[in-house]
């Protein structure tokens, strides 16, 4: 990216002298020689009375402040050049040429060619300068921090595991795709891979700002520099280096860092234009006062002006919001890939989420149990959880997880139709009684497109849809066909556990209602931007009408205001958003950035969630790293916090500018107000403080959701 005039990015390590470090050492010192100029300055010792007479004295001055001038100085000559050479002026020539005059100046005194006391504020000038940058490195330095933090995440050592199993330590940088490590309690994961074997819960913290460690097994996708917390795991490396999803973050960061939007624009402009007015104002000083028989305030008047004028608030007033906005949103999950892309979520009134994956898990849960034939729900779900025990469907894994999760409940009857959750409902702890023990199944059979078939405690089984029912023409009681009509009815999965005995008709003695599950935190999602004044919330899915509106209903959609696309296919969904953006509504889409890459790009703002291990999604302006859709909530409040510091600091950097130079022209000093170069330089500082407070004031934002 190309800096425009009086940015500061370049006054980082690049350049020689312009880190936080180089301008301390430079502070120091010059604060040191400054303070002996000052003390044997003639005009100081005439303000407070005393007088220094001792031999020499009179080349305290020109020494030091010679010294002060080339050690102290040298920074904004070196910088004032290199923009005078790219053609590029902004705040370092500003300043090289105030401390150049006020040297010539200066020096032009000591040999009698003026009669200017100039050294202890050319020296002044030149601390203060130094102070002001050395605070401002400082600030930006602090801001930037994430990517420093991103990359210690990583381990410098991982225990790779030999063909005969045993760990032997190498260099992060020698893992390969393929290798298997081995991953302590509490030590890092050292690349992106996936768990072959073991369990543990994983501190995902740092990668999608989730504070809560999340359950990690068998079969799992783990992230680069997430830690195990509480078991072992061994771990297949399929991606190094560059390739994992921290390197993926870390590389979003610094181009958000270094992207700029409308507002630096306007900012790189004006110091531009800042640094004309400031030479057409230093030129006509200087003429209008030497008009006036006093070339010595002719030279104090131009020096001032030179010195007020300098962009410094202004140039920093953009690029440490954008610095600090971009590293608060990566510690929180909240990766920003286009800079734009933040500041126009603060105009978004339409929020479209894509269901599967973003509002949903995408991942189906049994919601509804309903059992008959002498079966409670606890051993009608451990019946159907052996069956399928060894099927690999999705609607089987979620009958075998709510199978391992059941306790004993008490039912108040043979059937338990509707939502029924067959979650944890015993205490747990040393006074939990145990439960039975979970039956097993043997000879297991796939009937393919029907369902599965097994034998528990030498009694045959088979767990299936309407299909599997029809082929056996078993028929379903009244309650049992009562509640899989209300799951139906809802858009859920509905199963049949049924019975075959040897030489009797089919039994079919409970139904299970499956669902893909509403994420816990959509529900606030929803909630929190209709707090923050989004006028409309849309869905958007694949899924049938009944199943899109009963997750809506779920979700607290208002009927009459918010909106529902249901059965819409993936390549139509881009047509969706231009629908609601012809109606003259600006429109953030939030999905899961593969099958909604097109509409992610059509939509005004495009917010890829859930992509912890896929950080580089082209489509989206902005990425939520974890999956937690109340992220979107916090990118409307930073985009909204970061524009209106944005707009605070250009106004006041703007408005001081305006106020200060014609007092440093002296235009009022026949009232007796004037500004001398030392005071100029005071004020200027000041004025970049007050813009490196305010951004600061960006940290009490709140970004992460609230639980």
């Amino acid at each position: 990216m190309e800096h425009g005039p009086g940015h500061h990015s370049d006054h980082g390590g690049a350049h020689a002298g312009h880190d936080p470090e180089q301008f301390r050492r430079r502070f120091w010192l010059s604060l040191a020689l400054t303070l002996p100029i000052v003390a044997t300055s003639h005009m100081v010792m005439d303000w407070f009375g005393y007088s220094i007479d001792l031999p020499g004295v009179r080349w305290v001055g020109p020494v030091l402040g010679t010294v002060v001038f080339l050690y102290g100085g040298w920074p904004f000559l070196t910088g004032g050049l290199r923009e005078l050479r790219e053609r590029s002026p902004g705040m370092m020539l500003l300043i090289s040429m105030a401390i150049v005059v006020a040297y010539l100046a200066s020096a032009a005194t000591s040999i009698g060619l003026f009669d200017l006391d100039f050294w202890w504020e050319l020296a002044a000038l030149v601390t203060i300068m130094l102070l002001g940058h050395w605070q401002e490195m400082r600030a930006v330095g602090q801001a930037r921090g994430a990517l420093g933090a991103l990359a210690a995440l990583l381990p410098d050592d991982a225990e790779r595991l030999d063909d005969a199993g045993r760990p032997h330590p190498v260099p992060v940088g020698e893992l390969r795709v393929g290798d298997l490590v081995l991953v302590r309690p509490g030590g890092r994961v050292p690349a992106d891979g996936r768990i072959v074997e073991g369990a543990a819960e994983l501190d995902e913290s740092m990668i999608t700002g989730e504070s809560r460690p999340v359950a990690r097994a068998a079969g799992d996708r783990v992230v680069a520099g997430t830690v195990a917390t509480d078991s072992t795991l061994r771990v297949r490396v399929e991606a190094v280096g560059a390739d994992t999803a921290l390197a993926g973050i870390g590389r979003l960061v610094a181009e958000a860092q270094a992207s700029g939007g409308r507002a630096q624009v306007l900012a790189d402009r004006f110091a531009a234009l800042l640094f004309y007015l400031a030479a057409f104002a230093g030129l006509a000083t200087f003429a209008v006062w030497a008009l006036l028989g006093d070339p010595d305030q002719a030279v104090v008047r131009t020096v001032t002006v030179l010195v007020i004028a300098c962009p410094h608030a202004l140039g920093l007033a953009i690029p440490l919001v954008v610095a600090l906005s971009t590293a608060l949103s990566a510690r929180a999950g909240i990766l920003v890939k286009d800079r734009l892309a933040l500041e126009r979520m603060r105009t978004v009134d339409t929020v479209l989420f894509d269901k599967t994956g973003t509002l949903t898990t995408g991942r189906h849960t049994v919601t509804g149990v309903a059992a008959t034939g002498g079966l409670d729900s606890t051993a009608a779900l451990a019946l159907a959880g052996a069956v399928e025990a060894d099927s690999e469907h999705p609607l089987a894994r979620a009958l075998v997880a709510a199978a391992a999760d059941a306790r004993p409940t008490s039912d108040a009857g043979p059937t338990s139709p509707g939502p029924t959750s067959p979650g944890p409902t015993s205490p747990t702890g040393s006074d939990a009684e145990p439960g039975p023990a979970r039956p097993v199944a043997r000879g297991f059979r796939a009937l393919t497109g029907r369902g599965v078939r097994a034998t528990v405690d030498g009694v045959d089984w088979a767990v299936g849809g309407p299909a599997l029912l029809r082929e056996l023409d078993a028929p379903v009681t009244d309650d049992l066909a009562r509640a899989a009509q209300e799951w139906s009815g809802r858009g859920a999965a509905v199963l049949h556990l049924v019975r075959l005995p040897e030489g009797g008709p089919p039994e079919v003695t409970a139904a299970f209602g499956l669902e893909d599950q509403v994420r816990p935190e959509a529900r606030a999602a929803v909630a929190q931007l209709r707090d923050l004044g989004v006028r409309k919330i849309v869905m958007i899915t694949g899924d049938a009408r009944p199943v899109a509106e009963a997750v809506a209903a779920d979700l607290g959609f208002r009927p009459g205001v918010d909106e529902v696309f249901a059965e819409v296919l993936p390549a139509d969904k881009d047509k969706a958003v231009a629908e609601l953006r012809g109606r003259g509504l600006t429109v953030a889409m939030v999905g899961d950035g593969v099958n909604d890459a097109p509409a992610l790009a059509r939509a005004d703002v495009g917010l890829a969630i859930g992509a912890g291990t896929d950080v580089a999604i082209e489509s989206a302006g902005v990425v939520l790293a974890g999956s937690d859709p109340r992220g979107v909530g916090g990118v409307i409040r930073l985009s909204r916090a970061s524009y209106r510091k944005m707009r605070q600091n250009l106004a006041w950097a703007a408005g001081y500018n305006v106020v200060a130079i014609p007092l440093a022209a002296g235009v009022l000093a026949w009232a007796g107000i004037a500004l001398s170069p030392a005071l100029g330089a005071v004020l200027m500082s000041a004025s970049t403080i007050v813009v490196a407070l305010n951004a600061q004031l960006l940290r009490r934002v709140r970004i992460t959701p609230a639980d």
